[in-house]
């Protein structure tokens, strides 16, 4: 008998394909809609080599409303939706602003008016950076949402609102957004993982790429903050971690939730951006070449999130550490580099 069955939005992407994974294992029935933008449709098969099963996957773009309206009357079973679809660059986002209001509001406002007439249950794809620089750590989900530092953080913190607004009038819609810190790491089996497009903006796959062979020395962005070693500190949590609390925001939505509801899925504690560099040394035997570069601009200087009540309401915890984030991260990169995606 086929589970219960979710719609996955962006599902061939770096946590929509582990978070697909985790559906099957889990018992549901996943849908993925990926307009393939950011990643690569090989990626359906990789998911059938881990779970033996191949969801069932169409390419669209979900800006477009009339097509996002025929999917969703052509699957009334579907019961959930998993949010992914969405640009993520901070740094292109300031360069092309419009492109990510656009892309990443638009898809939103499209699913909710096309699912407005039925029960829905909606997990939403959020982000730590909605807290900017935090007043105190660490930062709970009653912490204020200051003034976005770039406009990929600006769309998180308007669909947070619409979403909000769109749960407290319609009484069918029900909605969890996961404010998520820093994922990293790839599925045990090396089949899956993080593929950036072009030169990564994040720490590990930069570390990866350069310990490969594909970039240069790694610049430390800023030696000189008041942190234990001088570095940023970040809230790093492994993909397969964060996959499994969309399980289980799912699952919480099956019962009697509030119509809006926020948590933070993290580790609760920081690591600084050496740490992660002499973590990858240990992990894999592999020595990095780094140098200490300028400060970047907007970089806050340490966030970690209190994340007891994703522990408390979703019965969810954070179990893989460091060292386990960085050798699998190290895995798949050497498994696409003897098989390119």
């Amino acid at each position: 008998m086929p589970g219960k069955k979710i719609l996955v939005t962006g599902g061939t992407g770096y946590i929509g394909s582990h978070t697909v994974v985790e559906l099957i294992n889990a018992g549901y029935e996943p849908v993925i809609v990926d307009n393939l933008s950011n990643s690569s449709p090989q990626i359906i098969d990789q998911i059938m080599k881990i779970t033996g099963k191949k969801p069932d996957f169409f390419n669209f773009d979900l800006c477009d409303e009339k097509l996002t309206r025929q999917f969703l009357d052509a699957n009334p079973d579907i019961e959930g939706i998993i949010h992914f679809a969405a640009f993520k660059s901070v740094g292109e986002s300031e360069k092309e602003p419009l492109k990510y209001y656009k892309n990443n509001i638009y898809s939103l406002v499209n699913l909710l008016l096309a699912s407005s007439e039925r029960r829905m249950n909606m997990v939403f794809s959020s982000s730590c950076t909605v807290y900017g620089e935090p007043d105190s750590l660490p930062v709970n989900e009653l912490a204020p949402v200051k003034k976005a530092e770039s406009t990929y953080g600006n769309t998180k913190q308007i669909a947070e609102e619409i979403l909000s607004e769109t749960a407290r009038v319609n009484e069918n819609l029900k909605v969890i957004a996961l404010r998520y810190f820093n994922p990293v790491g790839a599925h045990s089996s090396a089949l899956i993982g993080e593929l950036p497009i072009g030169v990564p903006q994040n720490l590990v796959p930069f570390i990866t790429q350069a310990a490969i062979g594909k970039r240069g020395n790694i610049i430390v962005f800023g030696d000189d903050y008041d942190t234990n070693d001088g570095t940023c500190i970040r809230d790093y949590i492994h993909v397969v971690d964060l996959a499994k609390a969309h399980v289980a925001a799912i699952k919480q939505l099956e019962g009697e939730p509030v119509p809006f509801d926020i948590y933070n899925i993290g580790t609760g504690r920081g690591n600084s951006v050496l740490e992660v560099i002499h973590a990858f040394e240990k992990a894999t035997g592999e020595k990095l070449n780094y140098t200490i570069g300028p400060r970047r601009p907007g970089d806050i200087i340490q966030i970690y999130g209190d994340v007891t009540k994703a522990e408390r309401d979703l019965s969810w915890k954070a179990e893989l550490g460091l060292l386990e984030m960085m050798s699998s991260a190290w895995e798949w990169e050497k498994y696409i580099k003897q098989n390119p995606l």
